[in-house]
């Protein structure tokens, strides 16, 4: 009696710290759209398998989801060795160029309309 408590006091336990675990290791993938595509595969998992009761059934999809942790583990390492640019959808990288040029630029732009305005010729 006291293992099918314990049990039943593990396993959801087990169950969020694999849906972490999953989520963490899918963050890990150097490529966008493999990023994504572990996130959303794995909340869909876990939602369509969210009001599983039959014990069972629990434990057989554990193990389907430890076996995607070390295939996905697996995965990233190779990713890894593959380094792609980042996509602008990503938002980590600026299109806009460093702070210390816009404000060079804008000296210049200054610098060029000011010589107009004196009727010199400017370069453009």
């Amino acid at each position: 009696m006291s293992a099918v408590i314990r049990l039943r006091g593990e396993t959801p336990q087990q169950v969020r710290s694999l849906y972490r675990q999953l989520l963490r290791q899918g963050e890990q993938f150097t490529a966008y759209n493999f990023r994504e595509y572990a996130k959303r595969r794995t909340r869909d998992a876990f939602h369509e398998h969210k009001g599983e009761k039959d014990s069972r059934k629990v434990q057989e999809l554990l193990q389907k989801g430890l076996k995607e942790l070390q295939a996905m583990k697996r995965q990233t390492v190779i990713g890894q060795f593959y380094q792609l640019d980042r996509l602008v959808v990503e938002g980590r990288l600026s299109v806009r160029p460093p702070l210390s040029l816009c404000r060079k630029n804008l000296a210049n732009r200054k610098l060029r309309q000011d010589a107009g305005k004196a009727g010199q010729v400017t370069k453009q």
